[in-house]
């Protein structure tokens, strides 16, 4: 590969996403460089919109636009009586796009052995804080069945003991070890079909 700072510097950054090394990297340079106005252009555009009026909703978790706010915790459309906690962003997706739950999200952002995170990191208070304002009735922990995602799900449910709203927790079809990314929907619909109450409640 030519010795161009600019080229180096674009693979080091693409070669950081998932699922990507140098060589796949290298790839998608050239694809762009060979499509300057088709990609390039449009790309560095929306990326800059993206920096810009894109955040993470510090009640919520999810994603939100500066601009418009946040259509999940602040939806006044529909109301909903159940709230799903997941860890990440591509949790909720996954969910969402296997059309199996309607109601709102709670985005962990991580679970509480998370190399680096506190459990102040994790929008727990504003959990318990939207499980009252919003008269919830049901609070899903749709935390992996990793170690790490059952601490925090006992973590939750402690958290939401005095409450009194409905703990459950996903349960047959999501296999030990999975991570909730990565499970095809014929799981995600058994697992929330067949979810467990947790706790007193």
């Amino acid at each position: 590969m030519q010795n161009v700072s600019e080229i180096e510097e674009l693979v080091k950054l693409i070669s950081k996403l998932p699922g990507l090394g140098p060589k796949s990297a290298k790839r998608i340079v050239l694809k762009l460089i060979n499509n300057r106005e088709e990609l390039i252009k449009p790309m560095a555009k929306t990326l800059a919109e993206v920096y810009k009026n894109i955040s993470r909703c510090k009640i919520c978790g999810t994603l939100k636009s500066n601009v418009e706010g946040c259509n999940n915790c602040e939806n006044n459309k529909q109301k909903f009586n159940k709230i799903c906690v997941v860890e990440s962003i591509g949790d909720q997706w996954s969910i969402e796009n296997s059309n199996i739950y309607n109601g709102y999200f709670h985005i962990l952002g991580g679970t509480v052995s998370s190399v680096g995170k506190r459990k102040e990191d994790l929008l727990v208070n504003s959990l318990v804080e939207r499980v009252k304002k919003d008269k919830i009735e049901e609070v899903i922990i749709a935390t992996s069945a990793t170690v790490e995602g059952m601490t925090t799900a006992y973590y939750i449910t402690d958290s939401l003991k005095d409450t009194n709203v409905k703990v459950s927790k996903l349960a047959q079809g999501l296999p030990v070890g999975g991570e909730i990314e990565n499970l095809d929907d014929g799981t995600l619909f058994s697992a929330f079909k067949n979810r467990n109450g947790v706790g007193n409640n």
